[in-house]
């Protein structure tokens, strides 16, 4: 979790010119002292950049985090005597947590003493998690390996012992016909049609962005600005296609950081999808978001960026000075565009696929839809005389996206829900929220009631009352499908799914269908009865796996399929809580070298899956026979007559 949050706030401050040089604003260095045969001094030493700090490990609590230390083997092959020492250190009392801070600014020198316990240790490693701030506060961790002996640092090789390797091997499939899996393009496809939606999630979030007060009212202005202050008319138009671009540019870089994650095992995304703390970051900010837009406080960058990126696009000037007018635009409308892009970043990261794609892509439809106004009008400058004058009616628009905001934010603390089975937010009661939100929204754009930023009352337009009515019959839909008078496909992967209910179910299967959550135990079935295995890698927070089966396994010839042709058999990859018995638990060797610790039921599936079938998205379905022949190609999100036919295709050869 916390690289997650490194890798995005470093990429801020390098971008806007927080940091001095390529590097991170500290520079750590570490030595060693031998004090006798046992006994060692291991200094760490911190040059901190001018303006920057970071805290104390004895910083008062209740304030920023304080700097931590984690000794590898402590206990074993050594301890610690005595606490840790620190150089001069500074204290100042924070209004935000109103308590004293203890600080370190320029330099931080940490020594250690230690003691050794087994003689013939040549090294010690050591972590230290820390939080350097300046305006903002980024976490971040170094690793230190210190040599006792004076000679060159070992790394140490990951091994794993034989029960581990046994406990791996045994999820090793000796698969039949292997080659079927790949057969088709139906994985293909749904992947590039799941990438075209993000593109247009992001487009229609751009254009929602067009409508708030901080983008709109920029429109005529600087489009103004480039046709007069360009010279000649093709000069001014290129400059405004240029800034255009520059827009797309400036929000396509943002997602270049996660791209990092490529090099990282083929679980860590699922990891952070269904990650429960992190879906409850996210709910934590829409909540945040939603009431900046209802007018209680503002959000916005510190002043002093919009100014560094304003002087330094007339100092440049030419194509690097619109490029730094282009990020003045991106900072100052920040304040509304923040809380659409932070749904944005929650929706893909949490998303099944490759997230930094589909970051990239959701962020390209957005800067494309916000850079589409300023080449428009500048091609054709008449058009600025028919948009419609600033006013209240964005402050209404900003309202609806805060309800918006709060409806979505809902959903991350569902997933945390689901995934820790908390049994908080059963489907009926997220549904009885929604219906309270949407209900209210109706009333607040009927003006029976105000928000702080709220103009006087006046008569309410046409689209206003428009508005009002839709939100009030989805309320109503939200309502009968609530009381179960129709159903609700069309929210399919929102809400959660209908086992998940306060009236208990037969058991936690989707649709009521007999499944095994264990593989071994359903094909052990699978062979006493002589049916093939219809082989379901699902989540509990995987909203295309909800879609799939409310919509697709609800099909009646589908669900007779399912339940009387096949045995089915539901691993969920999330399943992260429920940790395996202690000679269950194992560690796993991927060939890159890295060594994972397999120690719950979402782990293991998870692995599995990767090892058999080299695909860690969601859903994924596979045909087995009890012998374990592939009877059909793979497919993930498909329609029903495709699901169908790929289910009848795979009996037949089962039978044949």
């Amino acid at each position: 979790m916390r690289y997650f949050l490194v890798v995005i706030a470093l990429f801020f401050l390098n971008f806007f010119g927080y940091s001095q040089t390529n590097e991170e604003p500290v520079i750590w260095k570490q030595e060693v002292n031998k004090l006798s045969e046992t006994e060692y001094e291991l200094i760490f030493k911190a040059k901190i950049f001018k303006d920057w700090h970071i805290y104390s490990q004895y910083t008062q609590e209740g304030g920023s985090m304080p700097s931590q230390f984690t000794y590898k083997n402590l206990g074993q092959n050594y301890e610690l005597e005595g606490k840790s020492k620190e150089s001069k250190t500074y204290t100042q009392y924070s209004d935000v947590f109103e308590v004293d801070e203890t600080f370190f600014k320029d330099e931080a020198v940490f020594t250690q003493k230690i003691k050794l316990l087994d003689p013939t240790i040549k090294q010690v490693e050591v972590n230290i998690f820390y939080q350097v701030c300046k305006e903002v506060c980024i976490p971040a961790d170094k690793d230190f390996i210190f040599s006792l002996d004076g000679q060159a640092v070992v790394l140490e090789e990951k091994r794993i012992d034989e029960r581990s390797k046994l406990l791996s091997n045994a999820l090793q499939l000796d698969l039949k016909n292997k080659e079927r899996l790949t057969e088709g393009k139906t994985a293909e496809i749904a992947k590039n049609s799941s990438l075209w939606m993000i593109f247009g999630l992001g487009f229609l979030g751009g254009l929602i962005a067009l409508l708030t007060p901080c983008v709109f009212p920029m429109i005529p202005l600087t489009v103004s600005f480039f046709t007069k202050q360009s010279g000649t008319k093709s000069k001014g138009i290129r400059n405004a296609l240029l800034y255009g671009f520059f827009i797309i540019l400036i929000y396509f870089l943002l997602s270049l950081p996660f791209h990092l994650f490529d090099s990282v095992d083929s679980q860590i995304l699922n990891t952070i999808a269904t990650n429960i703390w992190l879906n409850l970051f996210f709910f934590i900010i829409f909540v945040f978001f939603s009431f900046s837009f209802f007018g209680y406080y503002e959000l916005t960058l510190p002043a002093s960026w919009a100014n560094k990126m304003d002087e330094a696009s007339y100092k440049a000037g030419g194509a690097i000075g619109i490029f730094f007018m282009a990020v003045t635009l991106a900072i100052v409308s920040f304040s509304c565009t923040g809380p659409i892009l932070g749904g944005l970043l929650g929706s893909t990261a949490l998303a099944e696929g490759d997230v930094a794609t589909n970051l990239s892509t959701g962020m390209l439809g957005f800067g494309a839809a916000l850079a589409l106004p300023f080449a428009l009008f500048a091609l054709f400058p008449a058009w600025l005389n028919s948009l419609p004058k600033s006013g209240g009616w964005m402050t209404t628009v900003k309202v609806v996206l805060g309800f918006l905001e709060l409806a979505l934010a809902l959903k991350f603390l569902s997933n945390a829900d689901l995934v820790g089975h908390w049994g908080l937010l059963k489907r009926e009661i997220f549904l009885g929220v929604w219906i309270l939100l949407f209900v209210l929204l109706a009333l607040y754009l009927f003006g029976i009631y105000k928000f702080p930023h709220d103009a006087p009352k006046q008569k309410l337009s046409g689209t206003r009352k428009i508005t009002g009515l839709l939100s009030a019959a989805f309320a109503i839909y939200l309502l009968l499908g609530l009381v179960k008078v129709t159903n609700l496909k069309a929210l399919s992967g929102f809400p959660p799914p209908d086992f998940y209910s306060i009236f208990q179910q037969k058991n936690n299967c989707p649709l009521g269908l007999n499944c095994f959550k264990n593989f071994d135990e359903g094909l052990a079935y699978a062979k006493d009865v002589h049916k093939p295995i219809l082989l379901d890698f699902t989540g509990w927070a995987c909203v295309n796996c909800r879609k799939m089966e409310e919509n697709v396994w609800s099909d009646p010839a589908i669900f007779k399929l399912i339940n009387e042709e096949y045995v089915l058999i539901s691993l969920y990859t999330d399943d992260n809580r429920k940790e395996l018995k202690e000679n269950q638990k194992f560690d796993f060797k991927y060939p890159s070298g890295r060594v994972k610790r397999i120690d719950s039921e979402g782990e293991k599936w998870g692995t599995f899956q990767t090892i058999n079938f080299n695909v860690a998205s969601q859903p994924y379905y596979v045909l087995l026979s009890p012998e374990l022949e592939v009877l059909n190609s793979s497919i993930s999100v498909t329609d029903k007559e495709s699901y169908k036919q790929w289910l009848m295709k795979g009996l037949h050869t089962f039978n044949n």
